[in-house]
């Protein structure tokens, strides 16, 4: 198959051969992304698939080129992680829109789907075009759409509409034949064709940095009605490790207002999640590290605000600090 990355091959033709593996890192980590749903979960698949690689270098033919050869290992260490867990989740998966007087139950951070940063899942030396797809391909609704597949039905998905390859290799990658894997790509799409999709553009509209750019005002000056004002008639907000979600102009604002308000007085750091708009949220004017936001946009309004609470991991991994300095 063509390479997505033209360019690659002659770079690693005068690389050591550990250096012609780490190349493929941010791609390899975008793809176990998609599989597992989690960054931390991709960065131990990776791991796995360069510990594998390195093994059998001396078998690689190079009948395919080195990236597709790391594909195919990828994917099958993919599909042994999730053959002995459950498939990752939002809260708008696991129950009822709740209100702001429910009770907040919460699962472990191995529940949930995670954000990944963009720069260790989208490649660099990627063009434009291709960009776009792989940007799409990570966004948060479209991986979780990817977790409701069986492994394989999700790893064929992926592998022809996210890398181009045909039917035939997949079938050679994942050892399937090729009205196998027809059958498996009809079945999966058959299934995300039920899921709702939001609009949202590799890059955004000068409309869109506006409306993120009043978000973060409005956040930081903690003016809930300017913020509510933002948002789609329908928009969502949830806040995993927790089960609850919420939807509405009125029961985001009451819960903004009410069990919220100790988020008065924060303050953002923008950075990239799933190819969204992002912030490390602090509270207590950046003394206390409290959510990574991940926005997802419908045309020029938020759609759903993601908190993700579990700092201790996600802020490392996005290079943010701890604290902000005062």
């Amino acid at each position: 198959m063509a390479s997505l990355f033209p360019g690659a091959a002659e770079r690693a033709s005068a690389m050591t051969p550990a250096a012609s593996l780490e190349l493929h890192r941010q791609a390899l980590t975008g793809h176990c992304y998609r599989m597992l749903g989690s960054a931390v979960d991709a960065d131990d698949a990776v791991q796995e698939t360069m510990l594998r690689a390195w093994k059998a270098l001396d078998r690689f033919d190079g009948r395919s080129s080195l990236r597709t050869w790391l594909y195919r290992i990828a994917t099958n260490v993919c599909l042994d992680a999730l053959a002995d867990r459950p498939r990752r989740a939002r809260p708008m998966e696991e129950g009822p829109v709740g209100t702001v007087h429910d009770e907040l139950t919460q699962h472990p951070r191995t529940h949930w789907l995670e954000p990944i940063p963009d720069a260790r899942a989208l490649p660099a030396d990627s063009n434009p075009a291709d960009d776009v797809v792989l940007r799409e391909s990570i966004r948060l609704a479209f991986v979780a759409a990817l977790q409701l597949l069986p492994p394989r039905q999700r790893a064929a998905l992926i592998l022809t509409q996210v890398l181009g390859w045909s039917a035939a290799e997949v079938a050679e990658g994942l050892e399937m034949t090729v009205p196998a894997v027809n059958s498996a790509l009809q079945r999966a799409r058959a299934t995300l064709a039920t899921r709702k999709a939001r609009n949202m553009p590799a890059v955004l509209t000068p409309a869109q940095a506006t409306l993120v750019t009043r978000y973060v005002d409005a956040f930081e000056r903690y003016d809930v009605a300017a913020l509510t004002a933002l948002l789609h008639e329908d928009a969502s907000m949830s806040m995993p490790p927790y089960r609850l979600w919420l939807q509405g102009h009125e029961s985001i604002s009451k819960w903004l207002l009410g069990r919220g308000c100790g988020c008065r007085g924060s303050r953002l750091v923008a950075t990239s999640a799933c190819g969204s708009p992002a912030f490390g949220q602090y509270r207590q004017g950046g003394k206390e590290p409290w959510a990574l936001i991940v926005l997802e946009l419908d045309g020029d309004r938020i759609a759903h605000m993601n908190y993700f609470l579990d700092t201790a991991t996600l802020f490392p991994m996005f290079g943010l600090p701890m604290q902000l300095d005062t």
